[in-house]
């Protein structure tokens, strides 16, 4: 027995000296790890992050070229093809150095809010808090003042109540209309003769201050509301740096199934002569009702409404003459409507509308006619989605947009741009490289400035006519020799089918810059998943903030798409809905498969996930479903529990009225699953997601007797776990994949010092 023990040993002793099984997680892969953050810096990448502005009235725009001597303004003349300096860097600096008692070099300029006019002689823009005025030609610089104190800023959990407003003018500049205890008023502009337009306000049920008039000053209309009692989340801020005692905050923080405001726009006629409160029938079940807005003729308010579950969407239509409610748009989905890529257009002919539909299982543009409130036509069709509509040019009779999936054999979320004719025809592409695009229109639609890249190709900016896409000028090509030097390496791309064998799913790999094949690797997926977009990144980043470092701990590192993210088809992300908990865990498990066969050194024995916020609560989903292939956790400020977070994302993806659906999904209903290696974390002021929802998770899994860890990092909100977080998901994963104890943080700062 003993001798059996002594070979045992023998062996286990030959396999840790063998090649492939190096030592990872030391101190010295630490080091590299946080010396990467700093090396791949963006700083290291020139000539590239063309941001243009366009100039108005013009054919010319600037933009800030990042260059090796430092950053330098631009203006190009798309019409001549020529480049130049914006201003004299030396001489502006100098000025500027002068005013304001700083060092400030001419490479070094950051002038915020810059506005110049049509000949680049006058520039304004902001700087050192004060406002500035720089005559070009005369290089004559004018402190223009301080900046008045930002307002404060609502939150964005915070719903506007619409009491508060300024007194609106009408268009004929003789009347103003106005809120007086919860009903419509107008006067005249210097506040005479008052009249009372509406009698049954009250502060339960109250007018609007967002008055609208009509374009002829005949007639007011604004929204009557019936609030909701409102729900508020407390944070318990322990760590205050201006205080001993901890601080309670409190928010607003509406969560499914809670009641919501109601709203009736209703319109009145100037003189008090008629008020028209029409039947709410068509939008009865609100979940929100945006407008109205008048109609360029003064006949009709026109407003859009989505109905609670977001299984219908409205395009709704009130007569100023009738007081009838008519349907121009309706919008039905068997699951959920996607209301975030909401894109409509009305027609200055005031009989059409553009819309935007995926009723076609892809994300597509139609032509209504108001008056049949029918589709004309369909504008774009096929396998591909819409993404974004940059114009309407209804002289051209043209609509540039963008747009993923047209080009077979490409990655289909890659972005190109394309120009249409309203009737359907003449479909080109504007941006015909391989590549993701991002692209800006000149005022007239003639230019188009055009930056191409993606996770492995160097951004390329280039001018190009928007009549065909042509080339008309090189503006910039990215130089990453400097980042070439410091060992960089790119992602690399890669596409494997999914839970269905036969769809494509597309992420990326990336490996440790000391990779070698020989080695076995350990396989850190991040995730981040769901129906609100698609997550891989298709630009170029040199550095990831989330990835790149923490495989130089000693791992393969990947991110992928699954079914339930979007930009594919409806279908594709339908799966999500009433089923979170999927997370497109078995594409993502399909796809990770089929990389390890492809590269033996992915170790599919050993993979572990993290993410944050969604990803955190699919991070945790991933061990508690999916124990036999994921084997270690760090979630990061997840919503836990569906019922737990904001109504906006969760409704749309969970459904309406809240059901047992929610259960099935939450991480801490199934908290007595988990049989892997859990850290939690949570910033005990995230105002994001509910922290409760990681202590209920918490409690979930304490009363289950599951062991796990649980880092609450003091006055965070929404976040991964700062510095401090991710040295403890660092050492999590070493411990728990590598199977080694990682560094003392005490040696990790001596080598630091």
């Amino acid at each position: 027995m003993m001798k059996k023990n002594r070979l045992f040993l023998c062996a286990a002793l030959m396999a840790l000296l063998a090649p492939g099984a190096a030592a990872q997680g030391t101190a010295e892969d630490y080091r590299r790890a946080y010396e990467l953050r700093d090396r791949w810096s963006a700083d290291k990448v020139y000539y590239a992050g063309v941001n243009p502005t366009w100039i108005d009235g013009t054919h010319r725009f600037w933009y800030v070229r990042n260059t090796p001597e430092g950053r330098t303004y631009v203006m190009v003349d798309a019409d001549r093809k020529r480049r130049q300096d914006l201003f004299d860097h030396t001489r502006l600096a100098a000025g500027l150095a002068r005013a304001t008692g700083r060092d400030v070099q001419p490479g070094q300029l950051w002038l915020e809010r810059l506005h110049t006019d049509a000949e680049a002689d006058t520039l304004r823009f902001h700087y050192a808090g004060h406002r500035w005025t720089y005559d070009n030609r005369r290089n004559r610089l004018t402190d223009d003042g301080p900046l008045p104190p930002a307002p404060p800023q609502r939150h964005w959990m915070e719903v506007d109540d619409e009491r508060q407003a300024a007194p609106v003018t009408s268009p004929d500049g003789k009347l103003m209309a106005y809120i007086r205890e919860s009903n419509v008023w107008v006067s005249r502009t210097d506040g005479s003769q008052p009249r009372q337009l509406s009698h049954d306000g009250t502060p339960g049920n109250y007018y609007s201050a967002y008055i609208s008039w009509s374009p002829d000053s005949r007639m007011v209309a604004s929204c009557r509301i019936r609030p909701a009692q409102k729900r508020y989340v407390y944070y318990v801020e322990s760590s205050p740096r201006d205080q001993l005692q901890p601080r309670l905050h409190k928010q607003e923080y509406a969560k499914p199934g809670d009641e919501l405001r109601f709203k009736v726009p209703c319109i009145f006629q100037a003189d008090g002569s008629r008020a028209i409160i029409p039947s709410s029938e068509l939008f009865d079940r609100q979940y929100d009702l945006y407008g109205p807005v008048w109609d360029s003729d003064s006949r009709a308010l026109t407003f859009e409404y989505n109905q609670r579950g977001h299984q219908a969407y409205r395009v709704l239509e009130l007569s100023a003459e009738t007081g009838q409610v008519r349907t121009l748009i309706n919008e039905t989905a068997d699951k959920y409507i996607n209301y975030s890529r909401h894109f409509r257009h009305d027609l200055k002919d005031g009989r059409h509308i553009i819309w935007m539909s995926e009723r076609d299982n892809y994300n597509h543009l139609y032509l209504y006619d108001r008056t049949t409130a029918q589709p004309v036509r369909q504008i774009t069709r096929g396998p591909w989605y819409v993404r974004q509509v940059l114009r309407v040019d209804e002289e051209a009779g043209q609509i540039y947009f963008s747009a993923n999936g047209m080009n077979p054999g490409e990655d289909p979320y890659h972005i190109r741009y394309y120009r249409i004719g309203l009737d359907g025809t003449g479909l080109t592409d504007l941006t015909p490289t391989p590549g993701t695009h991002q692209a800006w229109l000149s005022p007239d639609a003639r230019y188009l400035v055009d930056v191409c890249s993606s996770v492995d190709s160097a951004p390329v900016a280039t001018l190009r006519d928007a009549r065909d896409g042509s080339e008309v000028m090189a503006l910039e090509k990215a130089d990453i020799s400097r980042l070439l030097a410091e060992g960089w390496k790119a992602p690399e791309v890669f596409a494997a089918k999914g839970r269905d064998g036969k769809t494509d799913m597309w992420g990326i790999i990336i490996r440790p810059t000391n990779f070698d094949p020989t080695k076995k690797y350990p396989i850190l997926e991040y995730i981040y998943q769901g129906p609100g977009d698609q997550y891989v990144p298709k630009t170029f980043i040199p550095y990831n903030g989330y990835m790149t470092s923490i495989a130089e701990l000693g791992f393969i590192v990947v991110m992928v798409d699954g079914m339930g993210t979007s930009f594919r088809s409806r279908e594709f992300e339908n799966v999500c809905y009433q089923n979170l908990r999927d997370a497109g865990l078995p594409d993502h498990i399909a796809w990770i498969k089929a990389a390890a066969q492809k590269y033996p050194y992915m170790d599919t024995e050993r993979v572990g996930i993290f993410g944050c916020s969604a990803g955190g609560q699919e991070s945790t989903a991933a061990v508690l479903f999916h124990p036999e292939f994921y084997k270690a956790a760090y979630s990061a400020c997840g919503c836990h529990d569906n019922r737990m977070d904001k109504i906006w994302w969760n409704e749309q993806w969970m459904g309406y009225p809240v059901g047992p659906q929610y259960a099935a999904s939450s991480n801490v209903e199934n908290a007595h699953l988990l049989t892997r290696p859990l850290m939690l974390l949570v910033g005990e002021m995230d105002d994001n997601v509910d922290p409760a929802s990681t202590m209920q998770l918490a409690d979930a899994l304490i009363r289950a007797g599951k062991d796990f860890e649980l880092v609450v990092i003091p006055g965070a909100r929404h976040t991964m776990g700062e510095a401090y977080g991710e040295h403890k998901r660092y050492d999590f994963f070493v411990r728990h994949l590598l199977g080694v104890n990682p560094p003392s943080w005490e040696e990790l700062k001596k080598e630091n010092r």
